[in-house]
This record gives structure tokens, C-alpha cells and sequence, in this order.
């Protein structure tokens, strides 16, 4: 059975190299707060705040509508567009 989206590859990408440069950023002390989600194989997944993002959840919720948005248009545009 096919899933009915993938958003990620399932293969190691650039996307998940992204994630180290992150990690580099929070550790040099210019990342101050994350929100993140995380996906494993074996079908569940990790929602969690860290620093800033844990301390501000009105500021966080805003830019996880924004990574929700996106998301949602991406969808959208692999569908060919919104329902009619």
C-alpha cells in the first residue's frame, strides 16, 4: 500500500545534513530555541521545544503555523492544485 505523501526520502539528503548545521549553530550559541518534529522508520515520531521556543510558546506556535503553511502548499502543488 502507498503512503499518500512523502515529504522526505527515504534516503539520507540534504535536508537531513541540514539538520548537523543546526546543531552547529545552537552549540556556537546563535540558535537559541528550537521547535522540531522527527520522523523514525518504524512509524512514530517526536514532537519537543528547546531553550527560547520552550520559554515563548506564543512566538513558537507562529512559526510552527509558518511550517505548517508551508507544508500545506506543498501538498497542494504535488496534488495539481487545490480541490475543487
Amino acid at each position: 500500500m502507498e503512503t499518500p505523501f512523502r515529504l522526505v526520502p527515504d534516503r539520507i539528503s540534504h535536508d537531513t545534513v541540514a539538520a548537523k548545521t543546526i546543531v552547529e549553530q545552537a552549540e556556537e550559541g546563535g540558535l537559541i530555541g528550537l521547535a522540531y518534529t522527527g520522523m523514525y522508520r518504524q512509524g512514530h515520531n517526536i514532537v519537543n521545544t528547546t531553550g527560547e521556543s520552550h520559554k515563548s510558546p506564543t512566538f513558537t506556535i507562529g512559526t510552527v503555523v509558518v511550517l505548517l503553511y508551508k507544508l500545506i502548499k506543498m501538498i497542494i502543488s504535488r496534488q495539481g492544485g487545490m480541490p475543487k
